[in-house]
């Protein structure tokens, strides 16, 4: 079988044993949750409920405050205490409404449905009514992903199952163990475009995951198993589109434009389970890994919950981290503290006893061109960098620093340690912000 790649990448150290093997396990929560009106990309939610609501499991808290947006459901039972600005993992602060547990759990009541039997439409309102997000990391609002203007140009549903992240196995477990959610999903997404076929696509360092959703696929005309080489970034949207449809996407192209969707193995999960099942999105599992940890594993946690209780019930730390990673090390961003809460976005945390990034040692480029034979949008990383540092932006613009996916394989593979990927990070955001303030 031939193992379907992109060009560039690099191969980090993935870390995966440490938790590739722990079976999901659920988590209760501790009495307080917050759920912040902004856990997706486009307006942020509005309040349906107020200081001293009884609310239940399931019940809409917050509505969709426009099109590009999505509705917020408690995770649990309870009051609501407040709405109030919260701290987020990055840092950054939002309104959250926070409800207090009442350890009951009671939920409303679930209405279960034969997608075969739902018109187009009627599918894409149940997602949108449970809040469905990529649950991948940017948190697009599914509903929308699934609304092209043209679906009959849709030819491929791609499930992104490579998780070339380091340390993160949740969409592994995941695979292993509700293989059946993922392939009735897909199923239910194909029915949204006629001329779609499914490619679930997933790494060849997961043979029991290509084994399971093989197995679980089986019989199903339209749906097929894509096994990709071991790269990072396999998992990037673009590089995924690439490898399996020798298509390319650029930075002014949506997936769609190529003919793709692309969805989360949680995502997909989640929308079987809002059309099937009735069920909203209010739990997701989460890896807790790293070096620093004393139990790594994966756990189904409800949104809302503490990243500090999730980390006490991996046994807490064996040692105090220097580095606390809100995702895997490539692509997540470092956190002051565990007080914050998880959000649909939230896949992982990984702790590390000691700070590699900080304790290295910058030097000069020695021109060895490894940032540019890894960069998987074939970018020059180093000339990028100095344009950056000039705040160059015509000239950043003209050597396609836009096109930089982020995705830190640059930076990794320097010998000299510089901060490629950060400083071109920077510049696309100062870019941006010319190109607004201009508009403005």
């Amino acid at each position: 079988m031939k193992h379907l790649t992109f060009k560039g990448g690099t191969h980090p150290y993935d870390g995966k044993d440490l938790s590739k093997d722990k079976p999901i396990w659920g988590l209760a929560p501790g009495k307080e949750l917050v759920y912040f009106l902004s856990q997706h990309i486009g307006a942020p939610a509005k309040s349906v409920v107020k200081p001293k609501d009884a609310v239940k499991a399931g019940q809409l808290i917050a509505e969709a405050g426009g099109f590009v947006s999505a509705p917020v459901h408690a995770s649990v039972s309870g009051t609501v205490k407040k709405i109030e600005q919260r701290r987020m993992a990055n840092g950054s602060w939002g309104d959250a409404i926070i409800i207090e547990n009442d350890g009951k759990y009671e939920s409303v009541e679930y209405v279960p449905a034969d997608p075969e039997k739902l018109t187009s439409d009627e599918i894409i309102a149940k997602i949108r009514e449970a809040g469905i997000v990529g649950m991948g990391g940017a948190g697009f609002p599914t509903a929308v992903k699934l609304s092209p203007k043209e679906p009959d140009k849709i030819e491929y549903v791609l499930v992104n199952g490579a998780e070339c992240e380091p340390y993160l196995t949740s969409d592994y477990r995941r695979m292993l163990e509700n293989p059946e959610w993922l392939v009735e999903g897909l199923s239910i997404i194909l029915r949204l475009f006629p001329n779609a076929v499914g490619r679930i696509c997933i790494e060849d360092n997961k043979p029991e995951a290509v084994k399971a959703m093989t197995q679980a696929a089986a019989g199903r005309d339209k749906i097929e198993v894509a096994v990709l080489k071991t790269k990072y970034p396999q998992g990037a949207e673009r590089s995924l589109i690439n490898a399996v449809t020798g298509r390319k996407v650029n930075s002014k192209m949506l997936p769609a434009d190529a003919g793709c969707i692309v969805d989360n193995v949680d995502t997909v999960c989640s929308i079987y389970r809002a059309v099937a099942l009735g069920q909203p999105l209010i739990d997701r599992v989460f890896t807790v890994s790293g070096d620093a940890v004393a139990n790594p594993g994966n756990f189904n946690v409800p949104v809302g919950m503490s990243y500090k209780e999730i980390v006490d019930a991996a046994g807490g730390f064996i040692e105090e981290p220097e580095k606390i990673i809100s995702g895997g090390p490539m692509m997540g961003f470092a956190m002051p503290d565990l007080e914050v809460p998880v959000t649909k976005t939230s896949g992982a945390i990984t702790c590390f006893i000691k700070d590699q990034v900080s304790a290295a040692v910058t030097t000069p480029c020695i021109s060895c061109g490894r940032c540019l034979s890894a960069c998987p949008a074939r970018l020059a990383p180093q000339r990028l960098i100095k344009l950056a540092k000039k705040r160059d932006a015509e000239g950043f613009e003209k050597l396609y620093g836009m096109e930089c996916v982020s995705c830190g394989s640059c930076s990794y593979v320097c010998p000299a340690k510089q901060p490629l990927a950060q400083e071109i990070s920077m510049m696309r955001k100062y870019v941006l912000d010319m190109k607004r303030r201009a508009k403005a």
